[in-house]
């Protein structure tokens, strides 16, 4: 719960505290957290064991933790029933990226693109299209499209 608090942001909330409730009065206040949080960890154990028994014996493994969904989601998946880890390990997604994108690029295996044809009605394999995008440029005297819509 206090994982990520320093020493000297400790060291801080007891000069604080000190100063707050005074030297006379921490200890009682302490003793009074500590207890009140004693009696909510045991209503808490309480009402777990009263939820198990009343579900009976087919839930006897059940843990609350379960609950949570990124936990059930966890340990679904780390479940190998389902053969997940022959899936993960044949997945490499570094290598399928820097595959796609070097295909995208037009590096190392190069997909075929689209074929055009000729003015001989032929179909040229070897021209890519232009993929960059550039600014369609109008004539002098062409007025540009207008979207009624984005006005």
């Amino acid at each position: 719960m206090f994982n990520d608090i320093g020493p000297l942001e400790l060291v801080t909330l007891i000069v604080l505290a000190v100063l707050v409730f005074g030297p006379d009065k921490l200890p009682k206040l302490i003793q009074d957290v500590t207890r009140t949080i004693r009696k909510i960890r045991e209503f808490s154990d309480s009402a777990k064991s009263d939820i198990r028994s009343e579900l009976g014996p087919e839930f006897k493994d059940f843990e609350f933790e379960d609950l949570n969904p990124k936990t059930f989601l966890r340990k679904q998946l780390e479940n190998d029933d389902l053969g997940l880890q022959e899936i993960r390990s044949g997945f490499d997604l570094k290598r399928e990226m820097t595959d796609l994108t070097d295909s995208v690029n037009g590096h190392g295996a190069a997909v075929p693109a689209a074929p055009q044809a000729s003015s001989a009605g032929r179909i040229d394999m070897t021209k890519r299209p232009d993929m960059t995008k550039r600014p369609d440029t109008p004539a002098p005297d062409e007025r540009p499209p207008f979207d009624a819509d984005a006005t």
